[in-house]
């Protein structure tokens, strides 16, 4: 227990000693990506765009949903998801490759191999951003100011961009000796779009129960026990709801101990495997 609490706090060390390289590096990943083509920076922002829009089309348009349960508009019900998760999906995705793709860096002796999967999570929160601005427009358009609940954004970010780090730590260390995990979490993420609540109202699975004998447990807790769920309902909350996050006690301390689960556990792998990183990149 000692030897992780030490890890844990060296890795912290670590993130505070190298924050300006850190911030350096995550602003030249996000230009070098997009370098070599003639709209730049631009085509980080056109593919989500896209997506949001053909998305809220086929839902708004197609399946005639003008409205949830609870009277929000479909649009921004659906943008409140997307956004979050396009991040996640981004940023563990990049994230994962981390170690591979600056292997370069990785072989130097001297340099902090731990703060890789950061930057690239920093990298992709640069495109979030601009998408927060993006839902308080459109909620802007369907009537909805800002109001105190919206300061809970500054409560979710913060929380899944630790779940994110987490879950960084642990798929690049196993992706530096198992190439096959990029390819198997864009499978994961594949489902998980659909097992989380973003194109689609938890109304239609609240009273679906399943078990053995008296051992019931509802389909939606189900569901719930991803992280993400706390995360988009979160984001909800906070531009269109009128709920704390304290008032949801039980999956607030879950997610919390869940994330911080993923962070402890990614950060004590990835500085075992850490001094074999070089022999098979």
């Amino acid at each position: 227990m000692r030897t992780k609490i030490k890890i844990f706090i060296d890795f912290l060390m670590t993130i505070i000693q190298s924050r300006k390289m850190i911030g350096s590096m995550v602003v030249n990943d996000f230009r070098v990506k997009y370098a070599s083509s003639a709209l730049g920076i631009i085509w980080a922002f056109i593919q989500p765009t896209v997506q949001i829009l053909v998305l809220i089309f086929v839902f708004t348009v197609g399946f005639r949903s003008g409205a949830t349960d609870s009277g929000v508009p479909f649009a921004l019900f659906l943008i409140c998801g997307l956004v979050p998760w396009n991040f996640f999906a981004d940023a563990v995705t990049n994230g994962s490759n981390s170690l591979v793709e600056y292997s370069y860096l990785v072989k130097k002796v001297v340099f902090r191999t731990s703060i890789l999967p950061i930057v690239k999570s920093l990298s992709s929160l640069i495109v979030h951003s601009v998408f927060i601005i993006l839902i308080f427009i459109v909620a802007l358009c369907f009537g909805y100011l800002p109001t105190i609940y919206t300061i809970q954004i500054l409560y979710y970010l913060p929380c899944l961009l630790l779940y994110i780090i987490g879950i960084n730590w642990l798929t690049s260390a196993l992706a530096a000796f198992f190439r096959d995990i990029s390819q198997l979490i864009n499978v994961i993420m594949q489902l998980f779009v659909w097992l989380t609540p973003i194109m689609w109202q938890t109304s239609m699975i609240k009273d679906i129960y399943f078990g053995i004998g008296s051992f019931k447990i509802s389909l939606l807790t189900v569901f719930k026990i991803n992280p993400m769920y706390y995360i988009v309902d979160g984001y909800r909350d906070a531009f269109t709801g009128s709920t704390w996050f304290w008032e949801k006690p039980f999956w607030t301390l879950y997610f919390l101990a869940a994330s911080s689960i993923f962070f402890v556990m990614g950060a004590t792998i990835f500085h075992n495997l850490r001094p074999h990183f070089s022999d098979v990149l």
